[in-house]
């Protein structure tokens, strides 16, 4: 009975044994602290790429705007845009203006000046009939006094003054007779103001101003399409050679004291493969612009030329978007970590390396970044393991749950 006791009594002790000690795994447990779900990277080699991407678009590099030499009536221009355009060719012509349309008063007027011509006309005629009688008149006395002369009846004196008389006679009837054209002529005028109107139909001239292309291209726009009356320096066509292409990209200013002419540039979301371009000029004159958030910013202009084969890029037009990558520094094998991982402490760069579970914190050297990725220099090597995005709440020596 008494070891029947005992064994009973040894079971219940071993039971509440085990029961306490599963009460304290259970409060350890729970006390204990839970690692920290992490993101976790790991520390590569591979190529880094620094660049400036901004968007740009391209233009023909010479365009030329042709232009009305004259004032005048322009035929219509039936090229369109893209056509092709030789050397010389002919674009359009230039008629003379039209005639204006008399009015009543003006018609009245145009009559009254023809009769008014006609009766001019007739009074030169009658001056050229007295000038000429006059002539006659003055050679018959000259010629009965020369008789006389040979015989020593006249004086020389009579004579000279015969002869005065037949040149001022003469000069007197040529005079008439030119006033006879000049009166022709205003009558001729007189009627041609009434005959030929723009009313009538009538435009009295033939001469055609020839307009021909300086270069050979095409069309890139028109900017006069219908006829009608121009005046000299109105721009009519504006011409250039498509295949001739540039790119302008708007840079901001702190980025411009960065690009050089010669860099190296890769052009891409233009809708095909990405073409190898270089810097040509970076202006030296800035402007001010507008976001689209509304932010006045300075911005450079800067220039690139096309390196890549024409057959890669041959569908570009004038006027197309395109991504400009300037390449500022680029290596194909370096020490790389994400840059989101990187904090700063004290001024010194550092960084949670993850090791057997457990973080804890390492000062390291960085170097170039593309806002990315960030050039390790030293404290790191590849294959090890490091926090992205650490927060706060981690600290030395915490055990951490990652990712990979």
């Amino acid at each position: 009975m008494a070891e029947s006791n005992w064994k009973s009594a040894r079971g219940r002790m071993v039971f509440w044994g085990m029961a306490a000690l599963l009460a304290l795994l259970v409060l350890f447990m729970t006390l204990r602290p839970q690692p920290v779900w992490v993101d976790a990277v790991a520390v590569s080699r591979q190529a880094l790429t620094v660049t400036i991407i901004e968007e740009g678009h391209t233009r023909v590099k010479d365009r030329y705007v042709v232009s009305a030499p004259v004032a005048g009536y322009l035929r219509r221009i039936e090229l369109q845009v893209g056509d092709r355009v030789m050397p010389q060719q002919l674009l359009t012509q230039l008629e003379p203006l039209k005639s204006t349309v008399l009015d009543a008063r003006s018609r009245a007027e145009a009559r009254a000046h023809v009769a008014a011509s006609r009766a001019s006309l007739a009074a030169a005629e009658e001056q050229v009939a007295a000038a000429a009688a006059d002539h006659d008149l003055a050679q018959s006395d000259l010629a009965r006094l020369q008789k006389l002369a040979a015989d020593q009846l006249v004086s020389a004196e009579t004579l000279q003054k015969a002869e005065a008389a037949v040149q001022r006679s003469s000069a007197n009837l040529r005079s008439a007779r030119f006033g006879v054209d000049v009166a022709r002529h205003e009558l001729a005028a007189a009627q041609t103001r009434l005959d030929v109107s723009a009313a009538s139909g009538g435009d009295g001239g033939t001469e055609l101003v020839a307009i021909r292309s300086p270069i050979a291209g095409a069309v890139l726009q028109r900017l006069r399409q219908s006829e009608g009356v121009v005046s000299p320096g109105q721009p009519l066509l504006e011409l250039g050679d498509p295949t001739a292409l540039e790119v302008v990209v708007d840079v901001q200013s702190f980025d411009a004291v960065r690009i050089k002419p010669g860099m190296p540039v890769e052009l891409a979301g233009w809708g095909g493969d990405r073409l190898a371009a270089v810097v040509r000029t970076v202006e030296p004159v800035g402007f001010t612009d507008v976001s689209a958030l509304g932010v006045e910013e300075q911005r450079v202009r800067v220039v690139v030329d096309i390196s890549a084969p024409r057959e890669a890029w041959q569908s570009l037009g004038d006027g197309y978007r395109v991504d400009a990558h300037f390449i500022l520094w680029q290596q194909p094998d370096v020490l790389v970590m994400p840059a989101s991982a990187v904090f700063e402490e004290d001024g010194q760069a550092m960084v949670f390396v993850i090791a057997d579970g457990v973080v804890s914190r390492r000062a390291v050297t960085t170097g170039r970044s593309d806002g990315f990725l960030v050039q390790v220099t030293d404290g790191l090597q590849a294959g090890e393991q490091v926090v992205r995005h650490p927060d706060n709440a981690l600290s030395d020596g915490a055990r951490v749950r990652t990712n990979l």
